[in-house]
């Protein structure tokens, strides 16, 4: 299998800090596909917990405005959506908060 197909090459060996998050099952299995199609590619087992920084880490990469207000030196206001843990209406959704880094 070409090498070139996947957007997340090879990994590197790096330092981690643990973060926990929670994700639909249905995004989980991807992540899994994703991950199995990756070792086959590379020929190395990897599981989904160690490639998903690399994942985040390309999609910040690629991010335009992110990478903008980086070089820029400026912190651009941080929104943050809260995520409910149970299902509700649209009407019940809460306001973004702002925050500065």
């Amino acid at each position: 299998m070409s090498t070139n197909k996947l957007r997340l090459g090879p990994l590197p060996k790096t330092a981690t800090i643990k973060v926990t998050f929670a994700c639909t099952s249905a995004l989980k299995t991807e992540l899994d596909r994703y991950a199995a199609l990756h070792a086959k590619t590379f020929g190395e087992p990897i599981d989904t917990a160690t490639l998903i920084p690399h994942m985040l880490e390309a999609f910040m990469e690629r991010d335009r405005v992110f990478k903008r207000s980086s070089r820029s030196g400026q912190s651009s206001p941080l929104i943050i959506h809260a995520k409910p843990t149970h299902h509700v209406s649209d009407s019940d959704t809460p306001e973004p908060v702002h925050s500065k880094k």
